[in-house]
């Protein structure tokens, strides 16, 4: 067992600087969970925290079910692995590895087995000889690793491990970390601020801005169905294009209008359509998503001129100009028709693939809803929603009472939330059932969820 919790944890340093806010995550054993976002926005902090290298202003860190608070760093059973290696230079690879056994004086013939098998694992059996300066900045990374092996920690904490390595190693290193992972079977959190490092490597991803989290969950979903502007332009690279539109129904079809030019408008699938949170946005301008993957350069479609193009071999990515907007619209197309700057080009957009986002809130408004929402009837005995009435837990109806029915009204309209993880197909005894009628399916890529 190696769980982590974190309950609405805050880290607030002198002049009230706040690194971190109301963080709250729960982290399963055995999982491989990745922190990432722009520099300043409490990752390491968070890494840090856990690790007991910092303390926590606010909330509580669990370890297995056991509150680890004010439990000092060296008895929280947890492996460290820095940006820098931090590896002694006048010891050999074998002695870096054994050192902190050492200082808990181990018996040495499990010392030597501990390191024998670590560097076996790591493929660095025949460098243990060796010092630091003899090795490979990949090399040194792997004995870095090694020394957080020996412990045989309940939790492994890697820092930006492959920050320091050139390109090609820290493709090596990826693969060779996610190996280890599932070869430990033991909790992993890594840091790092390359969306590609944690898209290839973890089973969820925390995305943070400004010491908050923006989303959590698997790599694929936060790529398909960010939760917000900043999760949908962070990941992804080229990142998406995002071109101000004005929302309208022609019929029975929703329709965006690009930059507010009749010409440029694109219309929704059906599917998409029934995706849009709600129809007050009609009539109203909102941000309109795409990736470069999800357009197309056909003969048809929005009327735009080359201004860039780079051919990255397997692919070319063209930069495009559209009416009334003042950035590139970025193209990403498999290698084939060659492009020139200036050539006038039609696009098309994958609509099915199309985000919205809400000007002020910058939340996504089209897609799989982190929550459902449903106007309801309140009065002092049930919650009517529809041809429903929903049964409550007696404290949680006068708590709910006294807040939203303040001055003993006879009713009240409220608006119902339910998070879509807490509401189940499924037969499940001691859950209200609310009988509906399926309207539509979508599948998630990397997920049993629908």
């Amino acid at each position: 067992m190696s769980q982590v919790t974190l309950k609405h944890v805050y880290k607030v340093y002198e002049g009230g600087v706040r690194a971190v806010n109301d963080f709250d995550l729960a982290i399963k054993d055995k999982e491989f969970i990745v922190f990432v976002g722009p520099s300043g926005c409490g990752k390491s902090t968070t890494l840090r925290m856990i690790a007991g290298l910092e303390s926590i202003t606010a909330g509580e860190l669990y370890i297995d079910d056991a509150l680890v608070n004010d439990v000092d760093s060296k008895d929280r059973d947890i492996a460290m692995v820095f940006q820098n290696y931090a590896l002694y230079p006048h010891m050999t690879v074998y002695q870096n590895i054994a050192f902190g056994l050492k200082l808990r004086k181990e018996d040495p013939a499990e010392i030597d087995r501990r390191v024998k098998e670590a560097a076996e694992v790591l493929e660095i059996t025949d460098l243990l000889s060796r010092k630091p300066k003899a090795l490979s900045g990949g090399q040194r990374q792997r004995v870095a690793l090694g020394r957080a092996i020996v412990r045989e920690p309940k939790v492994f904490l890697l820092d930006e491990p492959l920050s320091n390595l050139d390109a090609k190693l820290r493709v090596q290193m990826r693969s060779e970390i996610t190996k280890l992972h599932k070869r430990l079977a033991t909790t992993f959190i890594y840091v790092t601020h390359d969306q590609t490092e944690a898209m290839t490597m973890g089973d969820r991803i925390v995305v943070m801005k400004l010491g908050y989290i923006q989303q959590v969950d698997t790599p694929m979903n936060l790529y398909e169905n960010p939760a917000n502007l900043f999760v949908a332009t962070f990941l992804g690279s080229p990142q998406m294009n995002i071109i101000n539109c004005r929302l309208e129904k022609d019929g029975n079809d929703l329709c965006a209008i690009l930059n507010g030019i009749p010409s440029l408008k694109l219309t929704f699938p059906e599917l998409k359509k029934k995706q849009l949170a709600s129809e007050v946005y009609l009539g109203k301008e909102v941000d309109f998503g795409i990736r470069p993957e999800h357009i197309r350069i056909a003969s048809e479609g929005l009327p735009a001129h080359v201004e860039v193009v780079e051919r990255l071999g397997d692919e070319i990515i063209v930069y495009a100009k559209i009416e009334g907007q003042n950035n590139d619209v970025v193209i990403k197309e498999a290698k084939g028709k060659t492009y020139h700057v200036k050539d006038k080009i039609f696009l098309a957009p994958m609509m099915e693939e199309a985000h919205l986002f809400d000007k002020t809130s910058t939340d996504s408004i089209m897609g799989i809803p982190q929550e459902n929402l449903s106007e309801a009837t309140l009065s002092p005995t049930k919650v009517a929603f529809g041809e429903n009435e929903l049964l409550l837990p007696e404290e949680y109806r006068l708590r709910l009472l006294k807040k939203a029915l303040p001055k003993a009204e006879e009713e009240r309209k409220i608006l119902l939330s339910f998070a879509v993880k807490d509401v189940s197909a499924e037969e499940t005894k001691g859950f209200y059932a609310i009988p509906g009628l399926i309207d539509f399916i979508i599948h998630r890529t990397d997920s049993d969820c629908l």
